[in-house]
């Protein structure tokens, strides 16, 4: 098993995107930060989403999400912030 970490610095606010690799499923994601999002819920929503999945399918995933929760504010951070994050704990 792999464990992935990656961070990145938004325009307000870090985002920290961690999970275990197996088999190249993605496990025990952990999206944490001091990033401000509204509902709180919503990134543990964002973390089950991406538990369970192959590891190329994860930017998508994260594309679907946002695509489809019109209702989640999140000041001064976008998707292309939580999908930096992610290639970074790829990369590490």
């Amino acid at each position: 098993m792999k464990h992935h970490i990656g961070e990145h610095k938004a325009k307000k606010g870090l985002i920290r995107i961690e999970f275990d690799e197996k088999n190249g499923i993605a496990e025990h994601v952990k999206i944490t930060g001091d990033f401000f999002m509204h509902p709180e819920e919503a990134v543990h929503e964002l973390e089950k989403k991406l538990e369970g999945h192959r590891l190329d399918e994860l930017e998508h995933l994260i594309d679907e999400f946002f695509a489809m929760r019109m209702d989640i504010e999140m000041p001064y951070v976008n998707v292309e912030d939580f999908k930096v994050a992610l290639k970074k704990a790829l990369e590490g």
